[in-house]
């Protein structure tokens, strides 16, 4: 495959700076940039179209650079150190590689729901990076899924994607406009024989989290994080647990409280497929 090069600031290398800071222009163009090891060989194993691999054409590239311009189907364009380290966005400015990844469909239909199912809808977020905090945290605890609703941050953010370290590649995470579309999509799970329970978290919450049976197919809710959830969401949802706290906090980080509720989620799951 021949290689192009940038190596000014052409029209090229300006959009691809819009992909950094530019939200509209980055769902126009419906492609996000990647940096990292790690985030970029996850992209590529779980069957992410990457468009580009833009690479520094005065370095010597390690094996595995090597290896991803040799095996991937993408374009590759050879840049200067200069203009990747923009790209980049380090401080020091050591960056061998940077992909340029298409943006997959936000279509619920991504989201596959089993007898194991556990997914979390994140209303309203606020800050890029909590939302790929919980991608991570979702992935670490075994969840199928990750919705983001209403007005929200951006999921293929810089800050998400760096923040995600990777996870954001591993979990389906599809943005729906309000809870209207996803207690549709609940409603036709339902009706297809998946009993799934939509479980809100908030701080006057009616049980504790590990009171509550969360073995069964479950949609956590995490809210907006300074205003929680949604009086829409904590309608809909089929119950509400709280996280016990001792202190003076009288909450937590949206991420924290994810985190604290997937992992007793996956605790308990655990816990029964250990039980004789």
């Amino acid at each position: 495959m021949a290689t192009r090069q940038i190596t000014t600031r052409n029209a090229r290398f300006q959009q691809l700076q819009t992909l950094l800071t530019n939200r509209t222009k980055r769902g126009r163009a419906g492609e996000f940039l990647v940096q990292g090891v790690r985030p970029i060989s996850l992209a590529v194993e779980h069957g992410w179209t990457v468009r580009e691999l833009l690479f520094d054409a005065e370095a010597r590239l390690s094996d595995w650079a090597q290896g991803l311009l040799r095996s991937t189907r993408a374009d590759l364009v050879a840049m200067s150190p200069q203009l990747l380290a923009e790209l980049s966005e380090k401080a020091d400015g050591t960056v061998e590689l940077l992909a340029v990844v298409e943006m997959p469909a936000d279509d619920l239909a991504r989201v596959r729901v089993d007898g194991s199912f556990l997914g979390v809808v994140f209303d309203r977020p606020t800050q890029p990076g909590n939302i790929g905090a919980i991608a991570r945290s979702a992935d670490a605890f075994g969840a199928g899924a990750l919705i983001t609703t209403g007005h929200a941050a951006d999921a293929y953010d810089p800050k998400s994607v760096r923040a995600s370290t990777g996870s954001l590649f591993a979990v389906p995470v599809v943005r729906a406009p309000s809870h209207r579309e996803v207690m549709t999509w609940v409603a036709d799970r339902r009706a297809q024989g998946q009993p799934l329970v939509v479980v809100a978290t908030d701080e006057h919450g009616d049980v504790d989290a590990a009171d509550l049976d969360l073995t069964r197919p479950s949609l956590l809710l995490t809210g907006n994080e300074t205003a929680g959830l949604s009086r829409a969401w904590l309608e809909a949802a089929d119950v509400t647990i709280r996280i016990p706290m001792a202190g003076s906090a009288s909450s937590l980080n949206a991420s924290n409280a994810a985190a604290i509720v997937l992992y007793e989620a996956h605790r308990q799951r655990v816990a029964a497929a250990r039980r004789p």
